[in-house]
């Protein structure tokens, strides 16, 4: 049992491995929406089963679709902030910025020092980071007075800047297809969310489900938290208002997203902590179960392994 130091709060950590699964979401328009998905954003589509439409790479879902949302993204409402596939270079990234520029597609590079990032939104509003980690070129960092960066040569940045895209297109090369589907090896990154408060956020998120706080800012009011020290799998964050409520359920929107943890084992740890905490799981089964967060965001936790 690992135990942690936070807010003073000891708590146990969930297992290291634990990483992101597949993201579900409501769309208004399944031909439009898996266009985007498939056709925008390069996801492959692998099923269309039961009215939903699932996308990934290889073989691994990512994306489930649900059509027969009778509205956009509701703003101002707790839910997806974006949900972040990583992809495994620089050059993937450059590929697919690439592609966004030659479609006219709106976007937004943005170099974060330690992740170069591209941000996107879906017909319906729903938001999406594609990501490449480049640790090599510094940090970043989270505290009270903020979100910023620090280059390895000791620069304060940050952390929000325009990516240099004259850089990053030199690691094209005659061969790149900038047309071609996202590549072997992407994968979902974090998701971030909107919730009521960040605080009450955090102590849902590591001391009922067992991630670490890797940085956290009131008066940005956003927290980073993660399995493994990994820079966030989760973000959290009240940007759209303290106390928003939750988006009403006619509306695209973030149905539920997955936290995978390695065997059925680390699976009945989280579980045990949340019967405890007085959070009662859904659906509830020896590999798999449901549970939400204090703003209404719903969590599967599944267990890779039985």
């Amino acid at each position: 049992m690992t135990q942690v130091e936070i807010n003073h709060e000891k708590h146990e950590s969930i297992a290291p491995a634990t990483g992101m699964g597949e993201v579900h979401l409501a769309v208004t328009d399944a031909g439009r929406a898996l266009e985007f998905y498939r056709d925008v954003l390069g996801l492959d589509e692998l099923s269309a089963d039961g009215g939903q439409i699932s996308l990934g790479v290889g073989s691994k879902v990512l994306v489930v679709l649900h059509p027969g949302a009778s509205a956009p993204v509701v703003p101002n409402t707790t839910g997806l902030y974006h949900l972040a596939l990583v992809v495994p270079s620089r050059r993937e990234l450059a590929r697919f910025i690439a592609k966004l520029f030659a479609m006219h597609y709106p976007n937004s590079p943005t170099d974060h020092v330690m992740t170069k990032s591209d941000y996107l939104w879906d017909p319906d509003g729903n938001g999406i980071e594609v990501y490449a980690e480049t640790p090599e070129d510094g940090s970043w960092f989270m505290s009270d007075m903020g979100f910023g960066a620090m280059t390895t040569d000791g620069q304060v940045r940050s952390g929000r800047d325009p990516i240099d895209l004259e850089t990053l297109f030199g690691e094209l090369g005659a061969e790149d297809r900038v047309e071609d589907p996202l590549p072997p090896g992407t994968k979902m990154g974090h998701v971030h969310l909107h919730v009521r408060d960040v605080d009450e956020a955090v102590r849902f998120y590591t001391g009922l489900i067992g991630f670490d706080v890797m940085g956290i800012s009131r008066r940005f009011g956003a927290a980073f938290v993660s399995a493994g020290g990994y820079h966030h799998h989760l973000g959290l964050n009240i940007w759209v208002g303290a106390g928003a409520s939750p988006s009403p359920d006619y509306a695209a929107g973030l149905r539920h997203f997955t936290i995978e943890v390695p065997t059925g084992s680390d699976l009945s740890k989280v579980r045990e902590r949340l019967k405890a905490g007085g959070a009662h799981s859904l659906d509830d089964s020896a590999t798999d179960f449901f549970v939400a967060d204090p703003s209404g965001n719903r969590v599967h936790l599944i267990a890779r392994s039985a």
